[in-house]
């Protein structure tokens, strides 16, 4: 599908940026450009890949429109990574965040039509859910934005893949439980009962790819996903380490913080089909051609939500899926 094309990853400096762009990288693209606002990230990026010369790195920052556009010239797909992320930095700066993750995804909605790019491909959040946290609200904005640009133009597809945490990307809660084991001898946990869901950065990649190309545009993507214990995850990372006498401190919720995160609420339950052993599919509530036409034969989910709480996955098979993701 990517062969020969040419691709903008916006945010693509981050750990999704670089397993797609390895991923990518097989298919034979024509051109991958790299599009972010930290320079020495770039550099980084551009050293790790042996300066390939299908990569074009551009600065530049998803709330410049007219940056975009000019980035978006000639461009076949866009997969729109970059946003604020961290919970606590949106609740305390919440403008920052309305900008980049709400205007920023307009922005690139806007600049995909101005260029007839084929497919923009939204990577969301399981807090873009019943969201309870302004990160939460920005993506499900942005959601709403991408499903709503499909009524806009017949030549460009917007489509939508919501997953929950992907396992050792940027602040992820393993790095931060290894550092604290190894240098304070404890681990620290907001609530003992915090449930998430989880997956590999690989098995991730690859679910984005098979959403893009089977997708039709309108649709939110909803990945299956295994959920566990946050406790479940220090207490692997404890046995892992060697160290007797590890500490459990437990700091309470965030403001914002759910104890259990969804990836399919009560109220998108009603609208959401099974598709197939790894997707659900939610439907969009206003018309766009194809849509309907496309799942027509597909049966409903019957489920009544989506929440990590659910069939928890064992301390054993939490063990196997770091040593799968190379973190033991």
């Amino acid at each position: 599908m990517f062969k020969g094309q040419t691709i903008l990853i916006t945010g693509g400096t981050g750990s999704w940026g670089y397993e797609l762009v390895r991923q990518l990288l097989m298919q034979s693209p024509k051109e991958i450009r790299i599009f972010s606002r930290n320079e020495s990230y770039q550099f980084t990026m551009k050293e790790n890949f042996d300066n390939h010369p299908s990569l074009t790195f551009l600065i530049g920052d998803i709330k410049e429109k007219e940056t975009l556009v000019e980035a978006s010239q000639g461009v076949d797909f866009i997969f729109h990574l970059a946003a604020l992320k961290h919970v606590p930095v949106c609740e305390h700066q919440p403008l920052e965040a309305l900008k980049t993750n709400v205007m920023g995804t307009q922005n690139v909605i806007d600049a995909a039509i101005e260029n007839n790019v084929r497919k923009v491909v939204y990577i969301s959040t399981d807090k873009a859910a019943n969201p309870s946290n302004f990160y939460g609200l920005t993506k499900a904005m942005g959601e709403r934005l991408i499903i709503h640009a499909n009524t806009l133009t017949d030549k460009t597809q917007f489509v939508t893949i919501r997953g929950g945490n992907v396992l050792g990307t940027a602040g992820s809660v393993i790095h931060v439980f290894k550092r604290q084991i190894e240098h304070s001898g404890k681990v620290c946990i907001t609530d003992m009962e915090m449930t998430r869901f989880f997956l590999v950065i690989e098995d991730a990649i690859k679910l984005v790819f098979k959403a893009t190309t089977e997708s039709v545009g309108g649709e939110i993507f909803v990945m299956k996903m295994h959920s566990c214990r946050i406790m479940d995850i220090a207490q692997v990372l404890i046995d892992d380490s060697g160290k007797e006498d590890v500490k459990v401190e437990v700091l309470g919720i965030r403001p914002g913080e759910k104890i259990h995160e969804y990836l399919l609420s009560e109220f998108e339950a009603t609208n959401t089909i099974q598709y197939d052993d790894e997707y659900y599919i939610i439907l969009p509530h206003v018309h766009i051609n194809n849509v309907g036409q496309s799942y027509k034969d597909y049966k409903p989910a019957n489920i009544e939500n989506y929440i990590s709480n659910k069939n928890l996955i064992s301390q054993d098979e939490v063990r196997e899926l770091l040593e799968r993701g190379g973190f033991l």
